[in-house]
């Protein structure tokens, strides 16, 4: 069943990231039994978005698509909420089951909650559970500048973490020392791995969170001390690397990777990770460094600037302008 409203949203009808996008109006869903409808006041972008829209993540899109995974907004008993939602989020209202929102506190705004659900839980996880940081130990965070990088340059150095973060100019790498990195280093270096080991005190280090792919995980994986943990959570350049198992052996490293389906889908781990992630935003204790705020017409646009590593912190999307 559909209403009666237009609803203006992205839609791809054939895939190819940005050039891709059309700006039209669609039949607004109805929710069905156990279903309820959002009017999305925020729409999260992110870089898998990128490979959604190019139908080359890791899971396989159907077209006609509506890209986006993440929004807040208000039901229409007028209760705030954000909803993690796979596809769907580039619109004005989407339907969702009931069972998928997560009621937003007074204390955190339709950006924080939309901005940080998503790579929220990502930088969490990452940090935490996958590279299992401690005090004192040394974290490399690439695309530092970002949104997930910013909020694991925040996480990591709550846990007591040494912060060196990765960013393509000097603008970036300013804001991620404001966020608390101990250093910083250019991740265009012509020499990666030891620019991080000079941002080090020569020192190699204890764990670095991934998604450049290409010669940048070769650099990395040379730079980790023996038990270090390499976590790969993307492929930004689409150039991926085959690992020697010898390489780990002989220095005690271990490489893993990761994507958030993994942990959402145990709700024993996702529970926990929302209620620590929406406190912490509550607190003020994590804040999330919103880059930009685009009309929904210009989805495009954001990807652009997603894609070209212009921007900085979390971009969003406002479906009312």
């Amino acid at each position: 069943m559909r209403g009666d409203q237009a609803v203006k949203a992205i839609q791809l009808r054939e895939f190819g990231g940005a050039d891709a996008f059309e700006f039209v109006e669609l039949d607004e869903p109805t929710p069905g039994e156990g279903e309820v409808l959002i009017e999305v006041t925020r729409s999260g972008v992110n870089f898998a978005d990128t490979h959604s829209t190019r139908n080359d993540y890791l899971s396989a899109q159907e077209l006609p698509l509506i890209p986006g995974a993440e929004v807040a907004g208000r039901t229409a008993d007028g209760r705030r909420v954000a909803a993690l939602v796979g596809n769907g989020g580039y619109a004005e209202r989407i339907v969702v089951p009931e069972a998928m929102t997560i009621p937003i506190p007074d204390e955190v705004d339709d950006e924080q909650a939309a901005g940080a659900l998503l790579q929220g839980l990502t930088a969490m996880a990452l940090v935490n559970r996958m590279a299992r940081i401690e005090a004192g130990e040394t974290i490399v965070i690439e695309a530092a500048a970002g949104g997930t990088g910013t909020l694991a340059v925040q996480i990591a150095k709550a846990a007591g973490a040494k912060v060196i973060g990765l960013a393509s100019n000097a603008e970036k790498r300013a804001l991620v020392e404001e966020l608390g990195a101990d250093a910083t280093v250019d991740s265009q270096s012509d020499d990666l791995r030891a620019a991080i080991l000079a941002a080090n005190d020569g020192e190699r280090v204890d764990a670095v969170l991934h998604m450049a792919g290409g010669d940048a995980f070769d650099a990395e994986l040379a730079a980790l001390a023996p038990l270090g943990r390499l976590v790969v959570f993307g492929n930004a350049s689409r150039e991926s690397r085959k690992i020697d198992s010898g390489v780990l052996l002989h220095g005690s490293k271990a490489v893993i990777g990761f994507w958030l389906v993994h942990v959402l889908a145990r709700r024993d781990l996702a529970v926990p990770l929302i209620g620590e992630l929406l406190g912490a935003l509550a607190s003020g204790a994590l804040r999330v460094t919103v880059g930009g705020v685009y009309p929904l017409s210009e989805a495009a646009a954001a990807h652009r600037a997603l894609e070209s590593r212009q921007s900085s912190g979390k971009l969003l999307l406002d479906p009312s302008l």
